[in-house]
């Protein structure tokens, strides 16, 4: 949000208290904290001054090392009725020392130094590099025409300095130049809006820095002041934390540490998922057509996604097989898992009025409440649907028992859809959860729940789901999938800077749409997001009105899918090692090439390219023509000046150069690093994992093919 009139002036109806000076501090060693006292519009140069004024109090205190944690006061309120993001604290005993002209307080590397004197200064170093600065103007609180009061604070942006992260956000990879909502929204992937919204955003001058409200906060990112970051929430208080590193992977790693990371995932989940889709007929004889479809020409798949229709329509979520096209669920399930294929069922916390859950959840008190003590219910999505309350322990082990009867019949696995539309006015939680606070919370304990489920039933490795809504800390709940994108060349690189700014804001495996969700894709789309998808953590086709099955786009098609499904299987032994560095570190197993190569000012804006890992570069096709341009960095250390090799061709391509290249539906830039020891499986060992699942090998799968060609769907 904006709040001035340019530089110097403030918005009509609009009245600001910036921070001046620190006119007195508080030095607390045992509990490791500091506290200023700050004179707000002008310096309190005289004891006369300091009647009829807003002071604004600062804490300074630090969770774990490196981080400094920062505490804007303007009036003290209670907080035990507010969520907060689940961190991870260590015990830290920060140094705090004072002289002449400056305090300094330091928390492993990173330090802060406060300017004394008639000046507000804040200058942060990471082993004596500065970082970041905030300076005059920068904190304090604005006053909006209705007199809600709005906290802020602001950081420099330095010359060639850029800004990543902020979740998985759909606009341009770097966010400079952008104003950024914190708020969960159901607004597709081609728009300004998110599904998954992180207050953590990291700048290449290494640092992160994280706010650490649940609430909505905004972000103008070189906007209100071209030379500033702000952010800013309405409340009379804010809580920010900057992390401090010698590299963006340090800095993530931290961040991760404090607010959680990735756990290690079944091998199974890398493979290939397939849907029935959304708005499609399907039945028992449907899904397992698709799945003989598949084995017939040589595609092993890992796991069958069932989207909504497997319920009654009008009854989401019932939580029950339709009787009409799932007769027979727990023996349907038990084929799938004879033929080696995991099951996953599509669920949301919304419980529409014709569900016979409904009045069990409304006598339970179940749901989220209006003020005047109605259920909240209204007409999206559902008629007359109601949003299970997660606050209330008694709702999340009625939901749990739901997903545990699931499981009981053999289902594996959940796609969590929505979380996004939660009401912040006339609602009531259980537990008093102030709801605005909640608008981005409530899928951290709606997600949770339902892994919760998953992780007492198998174990934590075999508890995946495939979640769209997210926000600080969900990176413990994966897999996380990129939501309701087109199928055009612009959506699927939309989605992939999506993506990447995701791994930006610490979530370490990332998922989308194969060939797209809106709408049919042509065969040359379908094929070019194909290899896209299988190069990708996790991969799952979906769509919503078209069957995404590859004979359905034609033969090449299907050699593209069974091509991929099977490289992306000969990779398994890379990408485990790859995950165990997720899990251990917090960089994501998709990572920006700035990530990777932040010393090479080319990969600083990159977003049509990525590291899959340390060792490849992936480099997705985007265009009819099948030309893609794509940048080489320099390996560095040993390696420096040595040639990238394409995985698929064993073309060689020099580093520091930029190449356009045209490539077929077989190929694209898959170049591994100089140097690489990349651990594969062979192809008979993938020809005996087919076996073992009744899966064609790749020569009878070719026979297969020949003699019943693809029939391509209007």
């Amino acid at each position: 949000m904006k709040f001035l009139d340019g530089e110097w002036l403030v918005r009509k109806g609009y009245t600001t208290g910036f921070a001046a000076d620190v006119y007195d501090a508080r030095i607390d060693a045992e509990h490791g904290k500091l506290t200023l006292f700050c004179s707000v519009g002008r310096p309190m140069t005289s004891a006369a001054m300091t009647m009829n004024v807003p002071v604004l109090t600062v804490e300074i205190t630090s969770p774990r090392p490196d981080v400094i944690a920062t505490k804007l006061i303007n009036f003290r309120t209670d907080r035990s009725h507010e969520p907060t993001f689940a961190l991870n604290t260590e015990p830290v005993r920060p140094v705090i020392e004072e002289d002449d002209h400056e305090w300094r307080f330091t928390t492993g590397k990173t330090t802060v130094h406060i300017a004394k004197g008639h000046t507000f200064d804040f200058r942060y170093e990471y082993d004596g590099t500065t970082i970041a600065h905030s300076g005059f103007r920068s904190d304090g609180f604005v006053t909006d025409p209705q007199g809600t009061v709005h906290m802020l604070g602001q950081m420099d942006l330095g010359v060639d300095e850029k800004i990543y992260g902020l979740g998985e956000r759909f606009t341009a990879f770097v966010k400079n130049g952008q104003s950024v909502t914190i708020e969960n929204r159901d607004g597709g992937t081609d728009s300004d809006q998110a599904y998954k919204n992180v207050p953590f955003y990291m700048s290449n001058r290494n640092y992160g820095l994280l706010v650490d409200d649940p609430g909505k906060v905004e972000f103008e990112i070189g906007t209100e002041r071209v030379t500033r970051v702000q952010f800013a929430l309405e409340d009379q208080q804010m809580s920010f934390d900057l992390i401090g590193g010698s590299s963006m992977q340090q800095i993530l790693g931290t961040y991760t540490a404090l607010t959680g990371r990735a756990p290690l995932l079944a091998d199974w989940t890398y493979g290939l998922w397939l849907t029935t889709s959304f708005t499609t007929d399907y039945n028992e004889q449907t899904v397992l057509s698709f799945i003989d479809g598949m084995s017939k020409r040589g595609i092993p798949l890992s796991a069958f996604h069932f989207d909504c229709r497997w319920m009654k329509e009008l009854e989401w979520c019932n939580f029950e097989w339709d009787p009409d096209k799932f007769p027979h669920p727990v023996e349907m399930l038990k084929e799938l898992h004879r033929r080696g294929v995991k099951a996953c069922v599509w669920i949301n916390s919304y419980i529409g009025q014709k569900s016979p859950l409904f009045d069990e959840g409304a006598k339970g008190g179940y749901f989220l409440h209006r003020t005047n003590g109605q259920i909240w219910q209204w007409d999206m999505w559902q008629p007359g649907m109601a949003i299970v309350d997660f606050t209330n322990p008694k709702a999340v082990e009625w939901y749990k028992s739901k997903l545990r009867h699931l499981m009981d019949q053999g289902v594996d696995c959940f796609k969590t859809d929505f979380g996004e539309r939660i009401p912040t006015e006339d609602v009531v939680y259980y537990d008093g959860s102030d709801p605005a606070k909640m608008r981005n919370y409530y899928t951290f304990l709606y997600n949770k729940a339902v892994h919760e489920v998953m992780a007492e039933r198998n174990g934590e490795k075999e508890a995946v789901l495939f979640a769209r809504s997210a926000t600080v800390g969900s990176q413990k709940f994966p897999v996380h999938w990129g939501g309701d994108c087109h199928s055009t060349y612009p959506a699927m690189a939309e989605s992939l800077r999506a993506g990447l700014s995701f791994g930006m804001s610490g979530f370490g495996y990332w998922a989308h749409d194969i060939a797209g969700f809106e709408d049919k894709p042509t065969p040359d789309l379908y094929k070019r997001w194909t290899q896209f998808g299988l190069l990708s953590s996790h991969s799952r086709y979906h769509g919503s009105t078209a069957y995404k099955v590859p004979w359905l786009y034609g033969d090449e098609a299907v050699d593209v899918c069974r091509q991929f499904t099977r490289l992306k299987l000969r990779l398994h032994p890379y990408l485990m090692e790859q995950a165990k560095v997720t899990h251990e570190t917090g960089v994501p197993m998709m990572r920006s090439m700035v990530l990777e190569f932040e010393d090479d000012p080319a990969c600083e804006d990159i977003s049509t390219q990525y590291m899959l890992g340390h060792d490849l570069l992936v480099a997705p096709v985007f265009r009819e023509d099948g030309v893609a341009r794509f940048y080489v960095p320099d390996a560095g250390g040993d390696q420096a000046g040595a040639s990238w090799t394409n995985l698929l061709t064993g073309k060689q391509y020099e580093p520091g150069r930029w190449y356009t290249e045209k490539f077929d539906y077989h190929t694209l830039p898959l170049l591994v690093r100089p140097g690489a020891d990349l651990h594969l499986r062979s192809e008979e060992e993938i020809d005996e994992y087919c076996r073992q699942r009744g899966v064609a090998t790749e020569a009878e799968a070719e026979k297969y093919c020949a003699e019943h060609p693809a029939h391509v769907a209007d």
